[in-house]
């Protein structure tokens, strides 16, 4: 049981938990995702935690098979430049491991911001708070959850 499942009980929110057996040394978490559930990687959206110019950072979460537009998520939290966040640094802020971080019920709650192409699927799917377990729900459902704002951030690989 993950924080972020916890919450989403304690929410009452509707989802539901997939799990799969991760790879070790897989270079990229969410692909596995997709692949190993039998979903289209636009449905499988990764986490990622953004530090800003300004010292501040926060969250986006992105299809997999998509990048994160750097001048997308500075533009959405008003601020200049964005950069990824160190590695340590994510893991102190989420209370999540590289590769299983949610969105959901993080350590510290950052501003979130959820890509719009989300909006266009019934369901979306998230890291449940570990490598090989995935949370399905409404993308309306994450959007209340995180206090999240759907924008623009993905930019095509």
């Amino acid at each position: 049981m993950t924080p972020a499942i916890k919450a989403l009980q304690k929410a009452k929110a509707q989802f539901r938990i997939h799990e799969y057996r991760h790879a070790p040394g897989t270079a990229s978490y969410g692909q596995e995702a997709a692949e190993k559930l039998g979903v289209a990687p636009q449905r499988v959206f990764k986490t990622l935690v953004v530090a800003f110019d300004n010292g501040s950072c926060a969250v986006a979460v992105v299809p997999v098979n998509a990048q994160l537009g750097m001048k997308q998520i500075a533009r959405a939290a008003g601020a200049k430049k964005a950069a990824m966040a160190e590695g340590v640094q994510v893991q102190r802020l989420t209370g999540y491991v590289l590769g299983g971080v949610s969105p959901i019920a993080q350590k510290r709650r950052l501003r979130t911001f959820i890509d719009s192409t989300a909006q266009q699927f019934d369901t979306i799917f998230v890291s449940a708070g570990r490598r090989g377990l995935e949370i399905e729900l409404r993308p309306q459902a994450l959007q209340r959850q995180t206090h999240a704002q759907f924008t623009d951030l993905a930019v095509s690989d």
